[in-house]
């Protein structure tokens, strides 16, 4: 088949603008190894002018206690894959008949690379960009940062409280450096949906989870939090 010289055109701008929407997330991504990103839920939030609460706080102003509960919450061999826990991905599979239908086994990574740059929903499509931002995050970020990024931009409240200082303020009226073990494990329980689930007036079932995922955040691998770790 050939093609007309406008036609061409048309097919090679429509090429470049393809791969330039593919390979900017990647570039964006060593970028925010210094810079202070925002979520495309924020961002979508911005744009149809709702309301966005949003106060990023580096790692040393949060409690340990909080990274270690998202650890033993989302995702706990964090410190120890490449960004896609393979073992975790293939029981949730095993369980669910298939990647549409699995639930758990995406990792903190692979949930800071849909929040950054891709979009809610379960489908092969969303997956498959996902994946592979993930291995590229975790190559070339370190875990602190990667924990860091995905503590301000998950979103913590039920009217745009976007980060960990929104959230804690908004659940209990402190700075993310002040919450308990207690209150940072509320937290870790309702990330999953936080406009149906409360920390600041947990049910039943939000309790029964902040207290499981407080008994293994005790032991949660959180040793690549570090500093001095990469």
């Amino acid at each position: 088949m050939r093609f007309s010289s406008g036609t061409s055109r048309v097919l090679r701008w429509a090429i470049g603008v393809i791969l330039f929407v593919l390979l900017l997330p990647y570039v964006l991504t060593l970028a925010y190894a210094v810079v202070t990103p925002v979520s495309t839920p924020m961002l979508w939030r911005y744009l149809t002018l709702q309301r966005v609460t949003r106060t990023y706080v580096p790692m040393s102003e949060i409690s340990s206690a909080l990274p270690q509960s998202v650890i033993a919450a989302e995702d706990a061999n964090f410190c120890k894959h490449n960004g896609i826990d393979w073992s975790g991905l293939r029981a949730a599979i095993d369980d669910a008949d298939s990647l549409n239908e699995a639930r758990g086994g995406s990792t903190v990574t692979q949930q800071l690379a849909k929040n950054l740059f891709l979009w809610n929903g379960r489908s092969f499509v969303r997956k498959g960009l996902e994946f592979p931002l993930a291995l590229w995050i975790d190559l070339v970020l370190s875990k602190r940062r990667i924990m860091e990024l995905y503590l301000n931009v998950a979103e913590w409240g039920p009217n745009g409280e976007f980060g960990a200082d929104a959230g804690a303020r908004y659940a209990f009226g402190k700075s993310p450096r002040d919450i308990s073990g207690r209150e940072a494990a509320l937290m870790a329980a309702i990330l999953p949906n936080p406009v149906r689930r409360s920390a600041r007036k947990p049910g039943g079932g939000v309790q029964r989870l902040a207290g499981l995922y407080q008994g293994r955040a005790r032991n949660a691998e959180a040793r690549c939090l570090s500093v001095k770790s990469r």
